[in-house]
């Protein structure tokens, strides 16, 4: 018998699932916005959910599914809000953003140059989820990095200081 991986083939350590209110459509929207490649779905007896599904942009897989309010498994629509958002590092971002406003997506902050050395815009998608889209531009030192940051936060003293 031969040994099993712990960690499946294409996996990483720590892999992101998604609840959403439309799992087709939300899979639909992945592949225009940001290319994902649909892996598989899995429908629950009655044919519709979506019990989980996987999709890969680039090298990471993301899992997701449809909400199950009986089992406390609800989207950040129903939720009203979500406290947690997905980074999404790309070859462009000034594409990749163009092109998830184009399907859908709208805008939270616009694409500009940040003091960690990206280039950095944040969208929301239709299901509630937030979007992070990056391209590293600079290698910065902690030290260029922590300088940056104050400069940026003296200038935006409302945000630096937000709760």
């Amino acid at each position: 018998m031969s040994k099993v991986d712990a960690i499946p083939k294409g996996y990483h350590t720590i892999t992101p699932t998604l609840t959403v209110s439309d799992a087709k459509a939300a899979i639909e929207f992945y592949k225009k916005a940001f290319g994902a490649e649909e892996i598989q779905i899995c429908l629950a007896p009655d044919g519709k959910q979506v019990m989980h599904a996987e999709i890969k942009i680039g090298d990471s897989i993301i899992m997701l599914n449809d909400e199950y309010p009986s089992m406390g498994v609800v989207g950040p629509k129903s939720l009203g809000g979500t406290t947690g958002s997905m980074f999404f590092y790309t070859e462009n971002v000034d594409v990749a953003f163009e092109r998830a406003i184009k399907a859908g997506a709208t805008e939270v902050m616009p694409v500009s140059d940040q003091f960690w050395g990206d280039r950095f815009g944040c969208v929301l998608d239709p299901f509630g989820h937030k979007w992070g889209i990056s391209t590293h531009v600079a290698d910065l030192s902690k030290e260029e990095i922590e300088k940056a940051q104050k400069e940026w936060s003296a200038k935006n003293k409302e945000m630096a200081h937000a709760k």
